[in-house]
């Protein structure tokens, strides 16, 4: 909306760059462009305000598929204004010289021109095409017939209006059809997510199977190994007893050798000491045997006198000592 202020029976208009201003005064074109400034008076001009920049046109409308599926389209139409003064010719534009605001609604004229014309496109379309069709490709299909029938309808052009772009944002059955169709595919995700469960048990379940036989599997080696070392323990247990008991009879072969080499030892030395006893005692026997009988006496007398105890007092008596005297006597004689 442009902005008019008031002096004194003049009035200022400042419009927006997006907006063609058109001025006439008595008949005649004195001002026209965008972003416009100047003065009149308002009760000789005529204004007209046309914007040019893009608008977006929401749409929602009803439609009926090839089996008879009553469904939603939304779309959105972009346009502008690129004929200013053949939409000015064309629609009412013209603003209030006092407040600057549209004594009419060309807005709503363009709405309406472009909705009926893209519903009609698209219920062409839908007709003839299936509930399952419209939801999977309608959405392109519609689109594009929407595009073509407005870049082909001539009222558009002869209004000054440029198609911009056209985007269809939904095609949708109603709400009991719209259940009902998602219905299998629900049932179908359950099933892909109850397999997928399943299966997911079946590896957990495979792989604790897998777990506990290779448990077992340990556990049977470790008993085979543990049966091998009890086998290994007793072999050498029985090795090391039949090693000793061999060490064992060596020290006792040894032993008895030398025990009885001991014992000839000994015998030969007995029987040596024995020969060196007989020798000397017959050296001594033959010694004595000839030795006169008083040397014999004197020495029987020494070792008798040897081994007899100490005599500490020694009586003589007068019978004893005459006979000693006697043979002492008689035997310097002889």
């Amino acid at each position: 909306m442009a902005d008019i202020t008031r002096r004194a029976g003049w009035r200022h208009l400042r419009s927006a760059p997006t907006a063609h201003i058109r001025h006439h005064r008595r008949g005649q074109l004195v001002h026209d462009g965008t972003g416009l400034s100047f003065w009149f008076r308002s009760l000789s001009a005529a204004l007209s305000e046309v914007p040019v920049n893009d608008r977006e046109l929401a749409m929602a409308f009803h439609a009926r598929t090839a089996d008879f599926q009553d469904v939603s389209v939304q779309s959105t139409v972009t346009y502008r204004i690129s004929g200013p003064e053949a939409a000015a010719t064309r629609l009412d534009f013209s603003i209030d010289p006092d407040t600057g605001a549209w004594r009419g609604a060309p807005l709503e004229q363009i709405a309406t021109l472009l909705t009926e014309t893209a519903q009609q496109h698209a219920l062409d379309v839908l007709a003839r095409t299936p509930l399952a069709a419209a939801l999977v490709d309608g959405v392109a299909a519609v689109r594009d017939r929407i595009a073509a029938g407005l870049a082909a309808e001539p009222r558009l052009p002869a209004t000054g209006i440029e198609v911009v772009a056209v985007r269809v944002v939904a095609i949708r059955p109603e709400p009991e059809v719209e259940r009902a169709l998602r219905t299998p595919a629900r049932e179908q995700i359950q099933q892909e997510a109850d397999r997928a469960t399943y299966e997911r048990r079946a590896v957990a379940v495979e792989r604790e199977r897998a777990i506990a036989e290779n448990e077992l599997a340990s556990k049977i080696e470790l008993a085979r190994q543990e049966e091998r070392l009890v086998d290994q323990r007793g072999t050498n247990a029985r090795r090391e007893a039949e090693e000793s008991a061999a060490a064992d009879a060596v020290r006792a072969e040894a032993e008895a050798v030398r025990t009885v080499r001991l014992a000839r030892a000994e015998a030969e030395a007995v029987r040596e000491v024995g020969e060196a006893r007989a020798q000397a005692q017959a050296s001594w026997l033959r010694v004595h045997g000839e030795v006169d009988a008083a040397t014999l006496h004197a020495l029987a007398a020494t070792r008798a006198a040897e081994n007899l105890p100490r005599i500490e007092n020694l009586t003589l008596s007068p019978d004893v000592l005459t006979g000693l005297l006697a043979k002492l006597g008689g035997g310097n004689r002889s």
